[in-house]
């Protein structure tokens, strides 16, 4: 039996910067992207992310971590520095120059077009 599981994307990051004030949301994003770095190269790797999928629980397939990587690299290493990943982050938030409400509003709606 085929499970179909259907998600429903909420988007918090305009709720974070409202409460939070934008330099303590992007204080937060560099707060997330410490935690899942490589201490060593001070970049996401591909080997951190799967090390911390891992201890977070998440089944991510190998080619899946490559695709995230792939998503937020601008510069062609193989690995996201900081200001990669929260350029990235940004990019992955569908509304976040829009209200909460006002997002919250456009369920299903395509972000590209939001």
């Amino acid at each position: 039996m085929e499970l179909d599981y259907l998600l429903d994307f909420e988007d918090y990051f305009p709720s974070m910067i409202a409460r939070m004030g934008a330099e303590g949301f992007i204080g937060e994003l560099c707060n997330g992207f410490r935690l899942l770095m490589d201490v060593n190269k001070g970049l996401i790797t591909f080997e951190s992310l799967k090390i911390n999928c891992y201890l977070l629980g998440l089944d991510v397939r190998d080619d899946e971590l490559v695709g995230m990587l792939m998503e937020g690299d601008l510069d062609g290493d193989g690995a996201l520095s900081q200001m990669e990943f929260c350029i990235l982050m940004f990019r992955l938030s569908p509304c976040l120059m829009d209200s909460p409400k006002m997002c919250s509003t456009q369920v299903g709606a395509d972000p590209m077009l939001i």
